[in-house]
């Protein structure tokens, strides 16, 4: 049953994930090896998957709780957060350099990405614990793999009765290790489902996880084909909302916040997946990564 639009959910969303900042170069072309290019412009920007989930899932009207760890040069992340309404009180400092991003982004909007870790791999098993002794049964621990003590984070997770959300990117085959017993939602793009399953069709890749793992969900992100979710009782497919692509890069991580949200205050499965594919249809249409993601009131008036 859905709730009332102006309902908040009861549960917390803990996002134990990455912060990064983003430089980010407009360029004719991404460069080829042995190629020297002249950037069209540049621009340093708050981002990191685990950022921009937060960032998406607060203004989707979840109550989301960031933890990670704040390096030399990433005060502007904490504040980022926590303007956009997420609660910072599981940051920590460390001294390690932030980890950040270098982003192309060609003419047509679409993006490359080489990241360092830095700041996000200061995350130790001990952290972990004190953070998710925090949460309790039901509520939803979120991961990307841009930060370190994934298999920590899972297993505690687990003992908690928490429901875990696991996006594999970027995707390590080491991510094949993990208990996929734990973890209730896998959200990927139509690359990584095959990665994972080493079944290029979605639906051939969702049958293999599970049979697998019965009680594991999935969702798959088909870029402008749209997305399709699937879950042990049901398969919803939902197309993509046309827009002007200007910037990618958060793209998928605004689908992740919207759909998260919405699932956590009990919306009907149709109707998640078409508040965040519209709130991703409206990111690609602007400049950035945290600040191309748009709020509530925007996706619900494109909508109406």
């Amino acid at each position: 049953m859905e709730i009332e639009s102006g309902e908040v959910s009861r549960m917390k969303i803990l996002n134990f994930g990455s912060l990064n900042l983003d430089y980010v170069y407009q360029v004719e072309h991404f460069v080829q090896p042995g190629e020297t290019l002249s950037a069209l412009s540049q621009c340093v920007n708050c981002g990191g998957k685990g950022l921009n989930q937060s960032v998406a899932l607060a203004k989707a009207g979840a109550k989301v709780y960031h933890a990670g760890c704040i390096g030399t040069g990433g005060e502007r992340l904490a504040r980022e957060l926590s303007e956009s309404g997420v609660d910072i009180s599981c940051l920590v400092t460390v001294e390690d350099i932030q980890g950040n991003a270098m982003i192309q982004v060609d003419r047509r909007g679409e993006n490359c990405i080489l990241l360092f870790g830095g700041s996000n791999r200061a995350i130790t098993p001990a952290m972990v614990k004190r953070v998710i002794s925090r949460f309790e049964q039901g509520d939803y621990l979120v991961l990307q793999n841009e930060v370190s003590c994934i298999p920590e984070m899972v297993a505690e997770a687990k003992e908690r009765g928490m429901k875990v959300v696991l996006n594999p990117s970027p995707f390590e085959f080491s991510l094949l290790n993990l208990d996929f017993d734990a973890i209730s939602w896998l959200l990927v793009n139509e690359v990584e489902a095959e990665q994972i399953s080493g079944q290029k069709d979605p639906d051939a890749a969702w049958q293999l996880l599970h049979e697998r793992y019965p009680v594991l969900s999935m969702v798959v992100t088909l870029g402008k084909e749209g997305a399709v979710c699937y879950t042990p009782e049901n398969k919803v497919r939902q197309e993509a909302y046309p827009s002007s692509a200007v910037d990618t890069t958060a793209a998928g991580d605004t689908f992740t916040g919207y759909f998260l949200t919405t699932l956590s205050q009990g919306m009907e499965l149709q109707e998640c997946m078409r508040r965040a594919s519209m709130a991703a249809s409206i990111s690609v249409s602007r400049a950035g990564a945290a600040a191309s993601i748009p709020k509530r009131q925007e996706v619900e008036e494109a909508l109406a």
